[in-house]
C-alpha cells in the first residue's frame, strides 16, 4: 500500500510541476532557450502522468473484474449518459 501512495504522491507532485511550468511559458518571460528546457521537461512529466494514469484504470479494470461485475464501462464514455 506505501507503494500506492507514493506513486500518488509522485503523480501529484509532477502534475504541480507541470502546472507550474505551464504557467511560466504562458508569461512568456522565459527566454527561448530556458522554454526549450521547460518544454522538454513538460513533456516527459506529462508522460509519466499518462502512464500513472494509464495503470490506474487498468487496475480500475482488474478489480472491477476480479470481484465479478458483469460490465465495465471505459473512462471516455462516463460522460454519455
Amino acid at each position: 500500500m506505501t507503494e500506492s501512495k507514493d506513486k500518488l504522491k509522485d503523480f501529484e507532485k509532477s502534475l504541480q510541476h507541470l502546472e507550474k511550468i505551464v504557467n511560466q511559458m504562458e508569461t512568456g518571460e522565459l527566454g527561448l532557450e530556458e522554454s526549450l528546457e521547460q518544454f522538454e521537461k513538460g513533456i516527459k512529466l506529462a508522460k509519466n502522468c499518462q502512464d500513472t494514469l494509464a495503470n490506474a484504470e487498468m487496475r480500475v479494470e482488474q478489480l472491477i473484474e476480479k470481484n465479478g461485475l458483469q460490465q465495465t464501462v471505459p473512462f471516455e464514455n462516463l460522460d454519455e449518459d
